[in-house]
């Protein structure tokens, strides 16, 4: 059985996108889909259905993806570092995250490998759009916020944020945080809400697991970046929630003031995300070994 048959086969099952197969192993869809028909025909079984987002695989397709892929990732991982034992840096490392957490954490925590050598080229946004260029190949390694579930990814928590209630100083004068932490949002009375997104998915957020009550208010400012939102409710625009690591200094220094310390505050778990059997590859494998050590101090 030809080998790049199985591989194309196996790019194929990972992504579940034919078209995303043909991206990673280079060749057009036509000549991916005239592989998979050639495969089919020597197993005399079908390996995958149709579907509108691509294709889904067949119970022979779990089986032989079980089969085959430890050993196409074994020759694989030879192939690269036989390329790159001089180089382990060789191929630059897509990285990809949200604008606040990979601007001023994940970055900052891979500057030791690119003074060694490591070619860096940073995505920045929202993790449906980031995991779909991991399954298609564009990206090596996915900083996400929510959980990926795909097929063909190896995941690893990553770490986990945890969110606060802030305020500037003046605005924290005029509160009693006993009262709100007994009446709830109500204690807040009219101070305005500023959030990255109309719909506050942080902010309601906060409220459901602090509160226990549901979020009807509308923010009075919004602006597509946590870090523009922590800026403006330094300079005293309104409240907000935001991620601690984000304003860890603003707190320090007195600019920013939590607002209430819950005995439990609500965090949301960050992962580390990249195509299965590309884990070991050296750029990607120094990348993954990195941020999971610094994550730890976050």
């Amino acid at each position: 059985m030809d080998l790049s048959l199985l591989r194309t086969f196996l790019a194929a099952y990972r992504s579940g996108s034919l078209t995303a197969a043909a991206r990673q192993a280079g060749l057009s869809q036509p000549t991916v889909t005239a592989q998979i028909r050639t495969l089919e025909g020597q197993l005399g079984q079908q390996l995958f259905r149709r579907v509108p987002r691509g294709v889904t695989a067949t119970a022979v397709a779990d089986e032989l993806a079980a089969q085959i892929a430890p050993h196409i990732d074994a020759l694989s991982l030879i192939t690269e570092r036989g390329l790159t034992r001089r180089a382990p840096f060789a191929k630059p490392l897509h990285l990809a995250g949200p604008a606040e957490l990979t601007s001023t954490r994940v970055v900052p925590a891979l500057s030791d490998l690119v003074d060694r050598g490591l070619k860096l080229r940073v995505t920045l946004g929202l993790a449906e759009d980031l995991l779909t260029g991991l399954r298609d190949g564009r990206i090596d390694l996915v900083v996400s916020t929510i959980r990926p579930r795909s097929r063909g990814l190896t995941v690893a928590p990553l770490g986990d944020e945890e969110f606060v209630l802030v305020g500037a100083p003046r605005w924290a004068a005029t509160l009693d945080p006993e009262r709100l932490a007994h009446d709830g949002p109500s204690a807040l009375g009219e101070i305005p809400l500023i959030s990255y997104a109309e719909d506050l998915p942080i902010i309601r957020r906060y409220w459901h697991a602090v509160f226990g009550t549901r979020l009807t208010r509308s923010p009075a400012v919004v602006v597509p970046d946590l870090r523009a939102v922590r800026a403006a409710t330094e300079a005293g625009a309104g409240i907000s929630v935001l991620p601690r690591y984000l304003c860890t200094e603003q707190l320090a220094g007195g600019t920013l003031v939590p607002l209430l310390e819950p005995e439990i505050p609500p965090i949301n778990t960050f992962y580390l995300a990249c195509r299965s059997g590309t884990e070991d590859a050296p750029h990607i494998a120094a990348a993954r070994t990195r941020l999971l050590q610094q994550a730890r101090t976050w």
